[in-house]
């Protein structure tokens, strides 16, 4: 029996280990003696996380929740080590399987390779270059200590290779959050504020902000919400708020007749409305990808990313973290000439399939 523990800490990382989940499936089905233990490790307490989300993204309970969320970094990374390495000492694994660039990604790379067992990390070689960053921390460490490689792009394959990985730990296989977009989008759902705010396709934009480089500083909060209303022409801004921010926002009076704040959405309903927007602004790495695949023009509020390849091929431009810089890219947005992206290859709802191929052929 081969078996991999998969490691999720957080919302995003289960809409990239559900389709790994549904591979490994359909491949038990086919005779391959393959079995998987999935494990939460509670970094990020979600009050959405509910029943009826793993049901709605057809993403199974996990078998385990470590429940180790809150505590500074240092505190946090050592409580998921301290708690992982309980479990996989009592439940054995081949291979244990991180997804992303949590703090939970890097902690059980580093438990799973002190007891001696094979890590693959999905979405490695990706990076930001931008040290201020815990997610590029965490990158670099869990790829210093990793032993397979699940890559998005060519840039990561070439960042691997670069930094003396062997070719043959790399497999270019694609991006399993775009297998989950697709797979669900025929099941994205209106949500309420669709009709309470009069919403109509293309005339709307959707924002979301949580890099603390955008929202901690509240003179630059203030000033990006200032330069965002005055150049959106009479558009509806959907700004579906973060607590943290909410409670900054708040402190800031910031408010405007056209900028809606509302509660966090589910996916369902958050990615109906991305599909359907004149634009997305943002600071988030997922919704630039799922963004680009949609073919919604998308502007990153970031001085860096570390998805180079929905700039080159997909809807996104990297507009800084700078209030000033925007109004160029809005114009050109309202004049119509934003970019229409293209393919970006084998971001095909595919990706999942190519890993436990992959999985065949590993030595562990």
């Amino acid at each position: 029996m081969y078996k991999v523990t998969i490691i999720a800490g957080a919302r995003p990382n289960f809409m990239k280990i559900a389709p790994i989940i549904h591979a490994i499936q359909k491949a038990k089905l086919e005779n391959f003696d393959i079995d998987y233990r999935l494990v939460h490790t509670g970094q990020h307490y979600d009050k959405n996380m509910s029943g009826s989300f793993f049901e709605q993204l057809e993403i199974p309970e996990p078998h385990v929740n470590l429940e180790c969320s809150g505590g500074t970094h240092a505190e946090q990374t050592a409580n998921i080590m301290v708690h992982f390495e309980k479990e996989l000492m009592a439940n054995p694994a081949n291979l244990v399987l991180v997804v992303g660039d949590v703090t939970s990604t890097m902690a059980c790379a580093l438990v799973a390779q002190k007891l001696h067992t094979k890590v693959a990390h999905v979405e490695g070689g990706i990076r930001s270059d931008d040290w201020t960053m815990p997610e590029e921390i965490n990158r670099l460490v869990t790829d210093s200590i990793t032993n397979y490689f699940f890559t998005t792009s060519d840039t990561a394959n070439r960042t691997l290779r670069n930094s003396g990985v062997n070719k043959d730990q790399i497999f270019f296989v694609g991006n399993t959050m775009i297998d989950t977009l697709l797979k669900q989008r025929p099941n994205f759902r209106q949500p309420n504020i669709w009709n309470t705010l009069g919403l109509k396709n293309e005339n709307y934009i959707v924002m979301t902000l949580h890099r603390p480089a955008n929202v901690d500083e509240e003179s630059q909060l203030k000033d990006m919400i200032d330069e965002i209303t005055s150049n959106t022409h009479d558009l509806p801004l959907v700004f579906p708020v973060h607590p943290r921010t909410a409670k900054i926002l708040k402190r800031l009076n910031v408010s405007h007749p056209r900028l809606h704040m509302v509660e966090p959405l589910s996916y369902l309903e958050f990615n109906y409305l991305v599909e359907r927007a004149k634009a997305v602004i943002t600071d988030s790495g997922g919704i630039t990808e799922e963004a680009s695949i949609l073919r919604v023009p998308c502007l990153t509020l970031r001085d860096n990313t570390e998805r180079p390849e929905t700039i080159t091929l997909g809807t996104n431009e990297l507009v800084g973290t700078n209030p000033e810089n925007l109004k160029p890219y809005l114009d050109k947005l309202f004049a119509g000439n934003w970019k229409h992206g293209n393919d970006i290859p084998l971001w095909d709802g595919r990706t999942a399939e190519r890993i436990v191929e992959c999985l065949k052929t590993l030595s562990v």
